[in-house]
């Protein structure tokens, strides 16, 4: 490993001429090769935060019920009885847009080590998923090997796969995003943390031995702009063994549940190097490592290639002496490669040994020692950048490539046919049935899968108990493009709906920052923006952030992404039979509308559709209207008011109903009072509204406790038959009766024509057959 004339070493490795001088200020010395290396991959973006830590910081992190907030490898929350939830949101953006099928898979990967290195068992898996325009033959390709990555690593794996997002939209043709979500459940008692206390104190890798393949790969691949020589990158990508992961998962239990182990942590970024530096660094202690002594797949490695490898499906443990042997058993029953190491030290230095190490940690007399570093230096003293900011001079760009341009005053209104626009909305790859996607995951695999796939939120039933956990992952580009605080912040405030529709409390935030590069003042303003907006959403709806993740650079030479701010959301359903669903279950139900919003086509689905002035602003979000409505829903669901219920997002008030309807095959006859324009009250994507349909026995129960939390409520029809038909009025005409109005046109179309529509639509965008598809809505009946 060398520079050359032209390109010094640390610039080769992505170290700039300032974090050099920093190196040799913490060292007192100039650092060799493999202790640059070891910086190089410590202080990228991805492993040091060096840019968004400040940032990240303003967090809102306590609650009541937090067991494990940020730092740890994941959030852990309680949820009574003695047990906990764990859960974190990931990227693996870069890897996947130079090798789709095993960055997906490496992500999935990873983001599972996470939660079982904390004590606890996955049982869920969700993604969001972002690409570009669908007729692309790169993004196809994207697709489908991201989809088969995420599918093939869980599927064999054995942990369902309950939902997530999928969007297209053209700033990710050239920069895909792979955020992955996992949920895991665990005994308090056996909350697991990522240290090695106790000097003397044994370090065990387990697992797969030690290659060269992702060497750099998420820890510098993901720290940099992608440009024309991302193909070039390929052997950085990880190579994923979902089969040797899941006998990680079982042996890493298993020496939990023993007591067999100090401290465990994964090893994922930036490999060895990262493991033993966080853990020494968190407990204030050092780690010796016998270079020698570390498994390895293939010959003649060098010692930075063994440092900083990223081979998969790798645990470190730190054990005490006395129990090592026993730690060794349990790998061999499960077939894993295990080895000591390294030892715990008092001195608080990393230090690479290549011809062995006393108990003490020492070297052994004629090793030489190949890299002395503190703990500190690599982890929680790394540099922190001081990034400039500063708004663009238009906050308000133009569409990005690729999509429609036509003035505000073009927009289809009172002459339109609102019932194609529905069928054009419900076909739109964004809005359409992901069952394409869905059904190449296996989403009932361990029999405690209650809701999956199509629905807005997974469930997923707590073994032995009446409790179920509810998640969901949202993220709102379009809007963040437009104004980040404002996407970030409704990213947040849709998650959390997604989780109280079904009558559950959510519980915390998790969360992966995906935006351009941090160099640029307008890409790091949107940055702290989204951050910003996070913590003003999170404090009005009182919900923690448990941890997340970083992806910056998510740049290419066509230009950055949409500000995409990936919230992930995890509740708890104190009574499992207290679940409300979406789908209409019964004909003559009162459909309510819960809530209000405002007017605002900017950053919506339809806007794409049928073209916007690019200055028509999005609509505007009141969070705390938003957690009334949250009280509300829980109430609601808790005094079994609600036979259904589901958020009007996507698509607006038009979809919503459509997706009620079909979903449980059956119709209804709806009135909708004119406040903007036809096609902002059937198709604006307002936030804080909820669409509920209920008993009409008690529809003044349900009213009463709505004006109690001060939540606006509208009956705006009856279910019953199979067409959908809602008609438009001015508020001014209506009569004494609720929900009549003066008709301007009526939308009006059946049931199997709006099902066809949202079934064929993402496999006609992809070039896929529909014929292959099977009727999701049919069968969720």
């Amino acid at each position: 490993m060398s520079g050359t004339a032209a390109t010094p070493l640390h610039r080769a490795l992505g170290v700039t001429d300032e974090e050099l001088a920093a190196i040799v200020e913490r060292l007192g010395r100039d650092p060799n090769d493999l202790e640059l290396a070891m910086f190089s991959v410590m202080w990228s973006e991805h492993c040091s935060y060096k840019s968004s830590k400040p940032l990240l910081r303003t967090l809102p992190t306590g609650g009541d019920d937090v067991v494990a907030g940020p730092g740890e490898n994941a959030g852990v929350m309680s949820i009574g009885d003695g047990l906990a939830v764990a859960f974190k949101l990931e990227s693996h953006n870069h890897p996947s847009a130079v090798e789709p099928y095993q960055g997906a898979a490496t992500g999935v990967g990873g983001i599972l080590r996470d939660i079982f290195t904390m004590g606890a068992r996955p049982i869920a898996i969700l993604d969001g998923l972002k690409f570009g325009d669908p007729a692309s033959p790169r993004t196809r390709h994207l697709v489908r090997g991201v989809v088969r990555g995420v599918g093939g690593y869980g599927n064999c794996v054995g942990v369902p796969t309950v939902g997530g997002e999928l969007v297209f939209h053209p700033s990710y043709a050239e920069n895909p995003l792979v955020n992955v979500m996992a949920v895991g459940l665990l005994e308090e008692r056996l909350l697991t943390l990522a240290a090695a206390p106790g000097p003397g104190n044994l370090c065990i890798l387990f697992g797969s031995t030690t290659g060269r393949d992702g060497i750099g790969g998420a820890s510098i691949l993901a720290s940099a702009t992608f440009g024309a020589e991302g193909q070039q990158k390929r052997p950085t990508v990880q190579v994923g063994d979902p089969f040797a992961e899941k006998l990680l998962i079982e042996a890493s239990l298993e020496l939990i549940e023993q007591g067999l182990v100090e401290g465990l942590q994964d090893l994922g970024a930036a490999g060895i190097t990262c493991a033993v530096s966080e853990t020494a660094d968190r407990a204030k202690t050092g780690i010796a490592v016998d270079l020698d002594a570390i498994p390895r797949r293939e010959e003649g490695m060098e010692p930075f290639e063994v440092m900083i490898s990223e081979s998969q499906e790798r645990m470190l443990a730190v054990v005490l002496p006395e129990k090592a042997e026993a730690v060794l058993a349990v790998c061999r029953r499960w077939g894993l490669p295990a080895a000591t190491i390294g030892r715990v030290t008092a001195d608080g230095l990393i230090t690479i040994v290549s011809g062995g190490i006393a108990d003490d940690g020492s070297p052994l007399p004629g090793a030489r020692v190949l890299a002395r570093i503190p703990a500190a230096a690599l982890t929680s003293d790394a540099i922190v950048h001081a990034r400039v900011a500063s708004a663009p001079t238009r906050r308000r760009p133009a569409p990005a490539p690729g999509l429609p341009v036509r003035q505000a005053g073009s927009l289809p209104e009172r002459g339109m046919d609102s019932g194609a626009v529905l069928l054009a909305l419900l076909a739109d790859a964004n809005l359409a049935s992901r069952a394409w996607v869905t059904r190449q995951y296996d989403a009932t695999v361990g029999t405690d899968t209650v809701e999956a796939s199509e629905r807005a939120a997974g469930v997923i039933r707590v073994k032995g108990t009446r409790k179920g956990l509810v998640m969901a992952t949202d993220a709102n580009a379009r809007v963040g493009r437009i104004d980040p605080w404002l996407g970030a912040a409704m990213a947040v405030a849709e998650c959390a709906r997604n989780i109280a529709v079904t009558g559950a409390r959510p519980l915390g935030v998790t969360n992966c920052l995906n935006y351009g590069s941090p160099e640029r003042p307008e890409a790091f303003w949107e940055l702290g923006e989204g951050v910003r907006g996070i913590a003003d959403a999170c404090r009005a709806l009182g919900l923690p952030v448990t941890g997340g993740n970083v992806s910056l650079y998510n740049e290419s030479l066509a230009g950055a992404i949409a500000p995409t701010a990936q919230i992930g959301i995890v509740g708890l359903l104190d009574e499992l039979d207290l679940l409300v669903r979406p789908a209409f279950r019964a004909a003559g139900d009162a459909v309510v509308l819960l809530g209000s919003g405002g007017a605002g086509l900017g950053g919506s689905i339809y806007a794409e559709l049928a073209g916007i002035d690019p200055d028509d602003p999005p609509p505007a979000l009141d969070l705390a209207a938003e957690a009334a409505l949250l009280r509300l829903l829980r109430e609601a669901a808790s005094a079994r008011l609600l036979r259904s219920a589901q958020d009007v997002s996507g698509g607006g008030l038009a979809v919503a109903l459509a997706e009620c309807a079909f979903w449980g095959g059956i119709g209804a006859d709806c009135a909708v009072p004119l406040h903007a324009s036809p096609a902002d009250d059937l198709f604006g994507e307002a936030p804080g509204r909820v669409v509920a349909s209920v008993d009409p026995a008690r529809l003044a129960e349900l009213r009463a406790l709505a004006e109690r939390h001060g939540v606006p409520l509208r009956r705006i029809g009856t279910t019953g038959g199979d067409r959908l038909r809602i008609a438009l009025g001015d508020p001014a005409s209506a009569t004494a009766e609720e929900g009549a109005v003066a008709e301007h046109g009526a939308l009006d179309r059946t049931l199997a024509e709006l099902r066809e529509a949202w079934e064929r639509g993402l496999p006609r965008a992809l070039g896929e057959d529909a014929g292959d598809v099977v009727s999701v809505a049919s069968e969720e009946r």
